[in-house]
């Protein structure tokens, strides 16, 4: 059965992104939710562990790259936090549930209910292939040739300009990357560098995405997106996942996320 029109992906082809309303169902938003809930109650939190994720030229190089919890945490389920939730003794400052910014990076292999929804046939379609600062995926997760990432990021709940949807340039996947975030070398003071730089984009060319809870956003790898604030009273949850294309692709060994013998990078139609 196809979930996706030629049309579609023509429109994909041309903007660099697709907005698939309604792709999943309120149950299963409510699984992945409620599954959610389950981990953060069970969660344990070494001091070591306390990292701040933000994306942030600055604040990641110190938050993320200069940790080896980020940087080991592609086969893990992991805790990453919202800024300011944590007082200097590392208790919490508010309810834990409300202080994760992301858990990462291995639920799609560990967790049964991310597991399914991430294999479900829906996902397996033919044809597409190919306050977050501006930013194109493909700076993180870089690959030769470009063109072998595709984003999915799903909306567990409903994603308004008030509570932090998605904003995109139309077209802005077709003329590469300017910035790489890599490996730094053994022995230098943090984990990962930055190569090249972000240019500075104009906030008129962006639109705004909002989409309805069970909504699909696919994500071209080097379209320039970005999200607002959450100004709201509301929560904007979201499971978001990343696809390569396998086939005469070469994922670069410079970048921070690697498979690992105990997580090869498993594929999606098995």
């Amino acid at each position: 059965m196809a979930f996706v029109t030629q049309h579609q992906i023509q429109k994909f082809r041309k903007d660099g992104f697709l907005v698939l309303e309604h792709f999943f169902t309120a149950e299963e938003c409510d699984s992945m939710r409620n599954q959610i809930q389950r981990i953060i109650a069970e969660m344990e939190v070494p001091p070591h562990c306390r990292t701040e994720f933000s994306t942030k030229e600055e604040e990641q190089l110190q938050a993320q790259g200069s940790s080896d919890y980020f940087l080991t945490s592609g086969d893990k389920i992991r805790f990453f936090f919202e800024k300011g939730v944590l007082d200097e003794r590392g208790n919490f400052l508010i309810p834990k549930e409300k202080s994760i910014s992301k858990i990462g990076h291995a639920l799609h292999a560990y967790d049964p209910v991310f597991k399914q929804i991430t294999h479900c046939s829906k996902v397996q379609q033919p044809g597409i292939g190919g306050e977050v600062t501006p930013h194109q995926d493909a700076t993180f997760l870089h690959t030769e040739p470009l063109g072998r990432i595709l984003g999915f990021w799903i909306a567990l709940e409903d994603a308004t300009r008030e509570n932090g949807c998605l904003w995109f340039i139309p077209g802005s996947h077709t003329s590469g990357i300017t910035r790489r975030m890599v490996r730094a070398a053994p022995g230098t003071s943090t984990c990962v560098e930055f190569v090249g730089s972000e240019p500075a984009y104009d906030d008129s060319q962006f639109i705004p995405l909002p989409i309805s809870k069970g909504g699909l956003i696919l994500i071209h790898g080097e379209v320039v997106h970005k999200s607002e604030l959450n100004s709201s009273e509301s929560s904007r949850h979201v499971f978001t996942f990343h696809v390569m294309e396998a086939k005469d692709t070469s994922w670069s060994k410079e970048n921070w996320l690697q498979p690992t013998p105990e997580l090869p990078f498993p594929s999606l139609y098995t």
